[in-house]
């Protein structure tokens, strides 16, 4: 049985930093932990710190996507131009950005402050379910499969700070 993909956009601060002669690195949290996300159609969620580790210590293959759209490929986990880490906040990201149009276009839109946001796609492994303290239906990601980390600009956690700023190496 094949799991079924799902996005989720934290609304955490993107870096747009600075590099040598390529287009720069782009740098944010994916995931926030502990956080919830805005109303996602009947309930709201958040996710476990631990969320990420089976993905990680695997070495599941990792893509970065702006938007989440294959055709707007940044990175990827195998050929080293992305860069995964956990940390107290979540799952962080850094991509060398290429010298295409999607890493040139979002050099740009991260550099004006058009893009604020990260988000990550995946694959639930395992889950649990409650309700918030007003009664709403929580779901917790307990264990998921990494897909992708994306820059982008619809934010399903909207609790968590913004800000980008580009930065020299």
């Amino acid at each position: 049985m094949e799991r079924e993909l799902e996005i989720r956009t934290a609304a955490h601060a993107v870096e747009l930093r600075a590099k040598g002669e390529g287009l720069g690195t782009l740098t944010g949290y994916a995931a926030v932990f502990n956080r919830h996300s805005q109303n996602l159609g009947g309930f709201v969620e958040q996710v476990d710190p631990g969320a990420f580790t089976k993905s990680l210590a695997d070495d599941v293959p990792v893509m970065a996507r702006g938007n989440h759209d294959d055709a707007m490929l940044l990175g990827t986990t195998w050929a080293g131009t992305l860069r995964l880490s956990v940390d107290g906040t979540g799952l962080r990201y850094e991509v060398d950005l290429p010298d295409t149009t999607a890493g040139r276009d979002f050099r740009e839109l991260a550099a004006r402050g058009d893009v604020k946001w990260s988000s990550f796609a995946f694959r639930t492994i395992e889950d649990e379910w409650g309700v918030t303290e007003q009664g709403f239906p929580l779901r917790t990601l307990r264990a998921v499969q990494l897909v992708d980390v994306a820059p982008g600009n619809s934010p399903a956690y909207p609790d968590t700070s913004v800000a980008a700023r580009p930065l020299q190496a």
